[in-house]
């Protein structure tokens, strides 16, 4: 009862918040006026924001406030900043020519609804899915309980990608064609649902309770000794490498805390490609024929390709949970099928994959708007389907379906008991940080490529080239790759049962 009630939680968080970060963009672009690579570079500034602030929600869970506490603030959070949102979209009226139009005020409230919005999926997101998976901890050791942990997340993820499909068609539909102050207003409503059933199952949690330790002075600390101390086994007379020291070992929780830094390290490149998802793919799409048939006149929104990577999360985790992890179990012997790491690796390997597809689907794109004399034109759609753009999301989908979840359920394992909340926000927060690597590489590359030339981000997206920024994040996702399979193979899990 109480998983279930989880999973249900988690998928209307995901419509109410997903409502608005899936069409940020563009609302950006839009009513805000911003240019592209401004719009890009704000939407990972505040999805980078979204990613790192877990550590802070899940510390305050970890330490004071529980679990179960931490969900209910947040859901108090949800309530405030999307009414304000709702609010702010009631008081723009029509879009803004440039984002200087804009009052100062106006933006100022806005964009403290907006980091709101951040600060409570800080709370929320690392809290709600490790309440769920607490539901397993007292049976921790046994394999089996450890076999039905690992599926949990599998299909919590199933359950909260239902709340992607409908954030990403019918709340972006309902913001592009009837209004962004009723898509916030859905979105509100939907955030008081979700109270609302999260607190019909308060009596049949099992949480966690909070620690006094401060886990994080002790991790500097320990970390601290670790850097300048260096020391060495007097038996053995070789150096105890990070990686290879054990948790239970006398530097206690800080170090089995920092022996995760390289894996997480790993992942910043990984964070920086599943964010164009929600950025330059949206754009990407944007200035493609959107009918959904030739001869009617629906456009899909660009926003509602999202619901691609849901749509592969339903239909891939059945068959991962059901068909490959029984068939990989029988071949290892591992409980999981695959390791954590193995299974981070293959998604990694596959957002490479993604970027490569849609650095080729976007130089197509720019061939045909060339062919069709639409350089000068961005304004009408190309004369190219909608549906090539399919595949990429489609890669990146299967990537999350292997990386996110791959990740999440890494850093739940491998942090001290006490500490899963944290665990969870880590693996999150390299997410973030990619956004921010993203966020900064754009503006950067712009700033660049503005000052010789044509920006590879100009608002003119037939005379831009996200090719080439495709193909530089599938050559960063390369050298990555090879980076973390040397920490992958070095790396000694916490359970054995992991190897």
């Amino acid at each position: 009862m109480a998983v279930m009630l989880c999973a249900a939680v988690g998928s209307l968080e995901r419509i109410g918040f997903y409502g608005v970060q899936a069409n940020l963009i563009m609302y950006f672009t839009g009513p805000l006026g911003m240019s592209t690579a401004a719009a890009a570079a704000g939407v990972n500034a505040w999805a980078g924001t979204v990613q790192v602030l877990p550590l802070a929600g899940a510390l305050a869970a970890d330490s004071r406030l529980g679990r179960y506490r931490a969900v209910l603030a947040a859901g108090v959070l949800y309530l405030l900043s999307l009414g304000m949102l709702t609010l702010s979209a009631l008081l723009q009226t029509r879009p803004a020519s440039s984002a200087s139009s804009v009052p100062a005020a106006r933006l100022s409230f806005f964009y403290v609804a907006l980091y709101l919005l951040a600060l409570a999926q800080g709370f929320h997101r690392p809290c709600a899915e490790a309440l769920g998976a607490d539901q397993f901890a007292p049976s921790d050791g046994e394999p089996g309980a450890r076999a039905s942990r690992s599926s949990y997340f599998n299909w919590y993820h199933f359950s909260i990608s239902w709340g992607y499909v409908i954030s990403t068609t019918a709340l972006s539909y309902i913001e592009d064609n009837v209004g962004w102050a009723v898509g916030f207003g859905v979105c509100w409503a939907t955030m008081m649902l979700c109270l609302a059933v999260f607190l019909i199952g308060a009596r049949t949690y099992r949480a966690e309770q909070p620690v006094d330790a401060d886990p994080c002075l002790e991790a500097v600390r320990a970390w601290a000794a670790r850097v300048l101390l260096r020391r060495k086994d007097a038996a053995a007379g070789t150096e105890r490498l990070l990686l290879n020291q054990e948790p239970e070992e006398e530097e206690g929780e800080g170090l089995a805390i920092f022996k995760l830094l390289p894996i997480w390290l790993s992942g910043v490149v990984y964070g920086a490609v599943s964010s164009q998802d929600f950025t330059l793919f949206t754009k990407q799409a944007s200035t493609m024929d959107r009918r959904l048939g030739a001869d009617t006149g629906v456009l899909v929104p660009p926003a509602a390709l999202l619901c691609l990577i849901s749509f592969t999360f339903i239909t891939m985790l059945p068959v991962y949970d059901r068909v490959f992890v029984p068939f990989a179990r029988r071949v290892t012997g591992h409980h999981a099928g695959v390791t954590t790491l193995q299974r981070i690796g293959a998604g990694i390997a596959l957002s490479g994959v993604a970027m490569v597809v849609a650095a080729l689907v976007e130089t197509k794109r720019l061939r045909v708007a060339s062919d069709a004399g639409l350089v000068d034109s961005p304004d009408v759609a190309v004369p190219m389907s909608l549906w090539w753009v399919v595949p990429q999301y489609f890669i990146i989908g299967l990537a999350k379906v292997l990386g996110d979840i791959g990740l999440e359920e890494f850093f739940y394992d491998q942090v001290p008991d006490a500490l899963r909340s944290f665990g969870l926000a880590l693996s999150l927060s390299a997410m973030g940080a990619g956004s921010y690597a993203s966020g900064a590489l754009v503006s950067a590359i712009d700033w660049a490529t503005r000052s010789s030339g044509e920006s590879w981000f100009g608002d003119n997206l037939n005379r831009a080239h996200l090719d080439y920024f495709y193909w530089l994040l599938a050559g960063l996702t390369a050298i990555q790759l090879a980076v973390f399979l040397q920490f992958a193979n070095r790396y000694v899990y916490r359970n054995r049962g992991e190897l």
